[in-house]
């Protein structure tokens, strides 16, 4: 049976104003709570973590889930949410950010006035003797590759778009939504290596998946054009920092901006290496927060599934009192079984969805009458059988 108050485990600080959704009467939010019903998360790494058998579901208040043992918890049942999009006007000006700063030779013209002596005579005139080394260009009239045309793609085509310059995109798994709002000034790329080769300024907006990694490596880094600039805003394997590293040397690429310092690029003068700050700003934060908050609380009050990596979407209206959400293995005559267990117990079926996603189905189901504990064990015998919750409507 569920508990008439919500447990979540906080492992990271959380905006206060997404926290506030979660009302006191109904949910007990903190850092060291036993027998979590959820947990919110941020950056914390949860592999190591021994995460309790009460957990019902993991919110993450960012996009990147490679900090969850998603897979595993599929296997238990349990629902991973996320927030897409949130953040992705943050990371769109961080973006821009990297191609003025590397376009316009920033890092190094600040290091060389930082390297002037403040007492020397003639401040001016080394200014003046010094700055011919820094002369960039303008992003005006240059050719910028997006490869991943999610929300963050579509905000810096768009944006890109208004400072004049030609944007070319590529992503074989767009969606609709994200069709719709992409400008109709880009041109479509049939591939990562057109992209490649055809850009003054690469970015990559793609999850880190066995299909991305090393995405930009050896074999292709050598098609960009001389003096190109690559910008990756989205996880630190999606490019092979070796081959960079060469690419650099042999001044083939122009600047690698990134939001991941590691040990083989720290300290190139052409790496531009900023401290993860995609999602940091105050408006991500809160926005990210707000909107997994939401989710999570829809999910362990009503068993609506938005946003979550690993469920499929689903959503009911609630039309009783009774609700019962069941997840189970993608099998065959699943929803057979728990319709026929259902109905040995006298339960009228009010409503019901049912949808799959890969390996993981889920379901929910609206009855006429309470569900006695005896019948949820019933249902959650069931080979293949997940997770079954019970969700009467409360007040």
């Amino acid at each position: 049976m569920e508990r008439s108050q919500f447990k979540v485990l906080v492992l990271n600080q959380i905006s206060e104003n997404g926290l506030k959704r979660l009302p006191t009467e109904r949910y007990a939010v903190g850092k060291d709570l036993s027998e979590p019903d959820a947990v919110l998360v941020r950056s914390a790494d949860m592999h190591s973590l021994d995460i309790p058998p009460t957990v019902r579901a993991i919110a993450r208040a960012g996009a990147g889930t490679n900090n969850i043992p998603v897979k595993a918890m599929s296997q238990r049942g349990v629902p991973v949410f996320n927030a897409p999009g949130a953040n992705a006007n943050a990371v769109k000006e961080l973006v821009l950010t990297g191609m003025l700063l590397a376009a316009r030779n920033v890092p190094q013209a600040l290091r060389f006035v930082h390297g002037l002596d403040p007492a020397m005579a003639d401040m001016d005139k080394a200014v003046e003797d010094g700055k011919k080394a820094f002369a960039g260009f303008e992003l005006a009239g240059q050719t910028l590759g997006i490869v991943g045309l999610g929300k963050v793609g579509c905000l810096v085509a768009d944006a890109a778009i208004k400072l004049g310059m030609q944007v070319l995109g590529y992503d074989p798994e767009i969606t609709v939504d994200a069709a719709w709002s992409l400008p109709s000034q880009v041109k479509r790329a049939g591939s990562v290596s057109e992209v490649l080769r055809s850009a003054n300024f690469v970015t990559l907006h793609v999850p880190l998946v066995d299909a991305t990694r090393d995405l930009v490596n050896a074999d292709n880094i050598g098609t960009m054009k001389p003096g190109a600039v690559l910008l990756n805003f989205s996880r630190e394997g999606v490019v092979n920092d070796k081959a960079v590293l060469a690419a650099l040397e042999r001044r083939h690429l122009g600047w690698y901006v990134c939001d991941f310092p590691n040990g083989v690029l720290n300290h190139n003068e052409r790496v531009i290496a900023l401290p993860h700050l995609g999602a940091s700003t105050r408006e991500a934060e809160e926005n990210c927060a707000l909107m997994v908050v939401d989710q999570l609380r829809d999910f362990l009050e009503h068993g609506n599934v938005a946003n979550s990596v690993n469920f499929p979407a689903v959503g009911m209206a609630r039309e009783s009192a009774y609700r019962v959400a069941i997840a189970n293995s993608n099998v065959p005559n699943m929803l057979g079984q728990i319709s026929t267990t259902m109905a040995r117990a006298g339960l009228n079926i009010h409503n019901m969805v049912n949808k799959s996603r890969g390996d993981v189905a889920y379901t929910l189901v609206d009855v006429d009458s309470a569900v006695a504990a005896a019948v949820l064990d019933e249902i959650g015998a069931i080979d293949g059988v997940l997770a079954v919750r019970y969700l009467p409507a409360v007040g």
